[in-house]
């Protein structure tokens, strides 16, 4: 089950976070999406329903947070949102900014960073630049590493990171490569206290610039203009 409530403590002002220079235009890309839809969603693991009755309206500005114990679904609801999991009761769609659209909506960040070991830095973040829109953009993909305090690495073997490194390196695709969905599982894992900020600010910026954010988290994040669902609580809907 899911319950839906708002985030009290949640709210922090978007006019306090400073742009991030050279994204500033690719962030202004993200409007793609007026809302995600989940209408008595239901999704199961191993052949057992975790997640039932789930039913949200999210739009375009706007972040939600799942909240519950380990094994609540947090992960099986995130995936089934991705499309890597079909639901077994419901349904869950996106409405589209504009008519037609087809472009790809979501980046998806579960417990593994996606990076390669044997890249650079820099490397990685252009891999994954190239692999969502077919090319690759310097400057965007330094500003991304720079908005996550990894520009000073650029060129160092990612095999060579630290865990919060190689963290941060898996959420610079976020900003390096625009999509207006973010799909995030316990993204501030092996995150110390100021990358943790680091990551909040993006999600603000990105938030800010008409992208969407769903984040599986046990901790308290800032996301602004945020509703917390309770995976495992009655249900009830986002109106």
């Amino acid at each position: 089950m899911g319950g839906l409530r708002g985030n009290g403590t949640g709210n922090t002002s978007l006019a306090k976070i400073e742009p991030l220079g050279n994204l500033n235009h690719q962030l202004k890309k993200t409007e793609g999406v007026k809302a995600i839809v989940a209408e008595g969603l239901a999704c199961q693991r191993g052949g057992y329903t975790v997640v039932s009755g789930v039913s949200f309206e999210l739009r375009a500005g706007s972040a939600l947070a799942l909240r519950g114990p380990n094994g609540s679904g947090k992960t099986t609801l995130l995936r089934t949102i991705a499309g890597f999991l079909p639901p077994s009761a419901g349904r869950v769609h996106v409405r589209p900014a504009a008519s037609g659209a087809d472009e790809g909506y979501f980046h998806y960040i579960g417990h593994t960073n996606g990076t390669k070991p044997r890249l650079s830095v820099i490397e990685n973040v252009s891999f994954w630049q190239r692999y969502y829109s077919g090319a690759a953009d310097i400057e965007v993909a330094e500003a991304a590493l720079d908005a996550f305090g990894l520009l000073n690495l650029a060129g160092f073997n990612a095999g060579h990171l630290s865990q919060g490194q190689a963290r941060r390196l898996g959420l610079a695709r976020l900003l390096a490569a625009s999509r207006p969905v973010w799909l995030l599982d316990e993204p501030s894992v092996s995150l110390d206290a100021s990358s943790t900020r680091l990551l909040e600010r993006a999600i603000a910026l990105h938030l800010s610039s008409g992208g969407l954010a769903i984040v599986s988290t046990h901790l308290d994040l800032a996301l602004p203009e945020s509703q917390v669902l309770e995976l495992g609580a009655a249900s009830s809907a986002l109106q």
